[in-house]
């Protein structure tokens, strides 16, 4: 299985962002054999969107699944509305998340974390 996993760097061994749509990285990662692909967050510094185009980033490379710290309305609604189930609340490096959520440790989220524009900078 494939997930999308909010990254501050470009391996397992970075930590999971907390701001879904504006972080820096995406590691899609194969939860069999732990191999991953790194996208760079194009939309990370977009003045409004973010979250609905990482969201969109994410739906495109088969991941069935995303983890990250948190994720606000719109990236929700796009991410829920692609068929993808979202898990919130991860913490620590890649690595240790996704064997987190291999373990049934992980709680999906059945609703945004954070409001609109929460993961701006100000």
């Amino acid at each position: 299985m494939k997930i999308g996993v909010s990254s501050t760097g470009e391996n397992l061994d970075a930590n999971v962002d907390q701001r879904f749509g504006r972080c820096k990285y995406f590691l899609i990662v194969d939860t069999e054999s732990m191999e991953f692909e790194v996208l760079s967050n194009e939309n990370a510094m977009a003045s409004g969107g973010a979250g609905i185009q990482a969201a969109q980033t994410i739906a495109k490379t088969g991941a069935e699944v995303v983890v990250t710290g948190n994720v606000g309305p719109n990236a929700f609604q796009t991410l829920s509305a692609a068929g993808m189930k979202i898990f919130t609340g991860a913490s620590g490096t890649i690595k240790e998340s996704i064997e987190k959520y291999k373990k049934g440790e992980l709680k999906e989220t059945e609703a945004p974390s954070v409001g609109s524009h929460s993961g701006m900078r100000r």
